[in-house]
């Protein structure tokens, strides 16, 4: 990227350096503690920004609302999609490692004004989706608190338990904090299966005529389940944040990015059909339910396990937040480096070689909507709602800049191959009927602000950029 720090000052690498050294894998470390993190502890990173224990509590309930027993379905084509751009992604993730994630794969290819876009909407995307699933947090807390003591506590202080402790951890060494994430959301992730294997074993080799002949299901309701499906996906490429950490991340990167789609999708899909089908079977509507797996576990004959998975669907949303942390600093330690933020942020602490700083700005943009919404007494359901829509501008922004970017990144390296630009025009284009299907028809309530919020940050933020370069231009004359 062309940068606004000039190319002799100190520490800051010129749009030439980043490129090569990217692409050999021998860039600095930025402060980093390099090649620390094993390949499952690097695709913990992009699992627990998914958090996927959260999709079959929360969002499958608010898909089925809408696309009724095509839910399956717009699981698969969503699905699809994240598949087109997790290609391009890993594409890129082969040749260049840095903690910029998807903005460095932008700043090599595209003007500067719109690898700052990327890089501006993708810290937005990721505080986005910490507050989010800190929402879903302190909802469940309180569900876990009302069945275990008939009482609740403030969701401010849950809110500031969750932000405050991913802090915390997030700013020790990142192989404990991979660590952490890992066996958290291995464990959620245990129950759900079973109650769903349990569910399906019961009902032996039948299929669900009702879903697979997608009755009842509308075009317009399809759509718009499919939008909500992609939330449950963003932040699968998070792993790349860590291309500084990660062992061997040329391999290690494109793997988990890969890894992590697949994983998500064939647990949604599979989630989406289990639940739809045990609704059925209890004669009950799956889209208007709180609690959709205490059910599934009463049809599956396993009470005791709807009350696990709540306790793992806390676990899992603490996850989310760590790793929404943990990837938004590492973004904004970069984006520092690079003239786009303060240059005080480039800054990591020597004992822990975490971007310490970053992790205390982005934790406090995590924590404060959140803290704000729950004091005026929002639910964390609509948290969760609210924040997750606002993120997703900021990753279909960043997804659409990186699939754009993709044919003549190939191109600067020798490896274009035709089947590349059509990968990245249909990514592109499935980003596009994304944006489309949140836009149209316009929202109603707070989501219909959520637009004009997302613009009046860029907007911000391109002022920043535009008033740095220009400080920049007046020192080089």
């Amino acid at each position: 990227m062309a940068s606004p720090i000039p190319p002799d000052e100190p520490n800051e690498p010129n749009r030439a350096e980043q490129i090569g050294a990217t692409q050999s894998g021998t860039k600095k470390d930025y402060g980093l503690r390099r090649g620390v993190l094993s390949p499952m502890e690097t695709l913990a990173q992009s699992v627990s920004t998914i958090a996927p224990t959260t999709t079959p509590v929360a969002t499958i309930p608010l898909v089925c609302a809408l696309a009724g027993n095509g839910t399956w379905l717009a699981y698969m084509l969503a699905t699809a999609a994240v598949l087109l751009v997790a290609l391009c992604i890993s594409r890129f993730a082969r040749y260049s490692s840095s903690p910029g994630s998807l903005y460095t794969y932008a700043s090599m290819i595209l003007p500067p004004w719109m690898a700052a876009v990327a890089a501006w909407s993708l810290l937005l995307a990721y505080i986005a989706t910490g507050a989010s699933v800190a929402g879903g947090f302190y909802h469940y807390a309180n569900v876990l608190l009302v069945d275990g003591t008939n009482h609740t506590t403030s969701t401010v202080f849950l809110t500031v338990v969750v932000t405050g402790l991913s802090m915390w951890i997030a700013s020790r060494d990142v192989k404990v904090s991979a660590r952490l994430m890992l066996w958290f959301e291995a464990t959620s992730l245990v129950a759900i299966l079973a109650v769903v294997v349990l569910v399906l074993a019961g009902q032996g080799p039948h299929l669900d005529k009702e879903q697979l002949h997608l009755r009842g299901m509308t075009g317009s309701g399809l759509r718009l389940g499919l939008v909500l499906a992609l939330f449950s996906f963003v932040g699968f490429e998070s792993a790349t944040t860590l291309g500084a950490e990660a062992r061997n991340p040329l391999k290690t990167i494109p793997r988990a990015v890969i890894q992590s789609s697949i994983i998500a999708g064939a647990f949604f899909t599979i989630s989406a059909y289990t639940e739809v089908l045990g609704f059925h079977i209890a004669g009950q509507d799956l889209g208007a339910s709180q609690a959709p797996m205490h059910l599934l576990a009463r049809v599956a004959h396993v009470p005791a396990f709807g009350l696990l998975i709540d306790i793992g669907a806390l676990v899992s949303l603490f996850a989310g937040t760590l790793a929404c942390i943990i990837a938004a600093a590492r973004v904004l330690l970069l984006m520092a480096h690079n003239g786009l933020a303060h240059g005080s942020l480039r800054a990591t602490n020597v004992r822990h070689a975490t971007p310490t700083r970053s992790v205390l700005v982005t934790g406090t943009a995590t924590f404060l909507p959140v803290a704000v919404l729950a004091a005026r007494g929002a639910s964390g359901l609509d948290v969760y709602g609210w924040m997750g829509s606002l993120a997703t501008y900021g990753f279909i922004a960043a997804y659409a800049s990186v699939c754009l970017a993709l044919p003549r990144y190939l191109h600067t390296h020798g490896v274009f191959q035709p089947g590349a630009r059509m990968i990245s025009a249909l990514a592109a284009c499935a980003m596009l009927l994304a944006l489309v299907g949140n836009l149209y028809p316009v929202p109603e309530g707070p989501y219909g602000k959520l637009p004009l919020i997302y613009l009046g940050y860029l907007t911000l933020a391109m002022l920043w950029f535009l008033a740095a370069r220009r400080k920049v231009e007046r020192q080089i004359s």
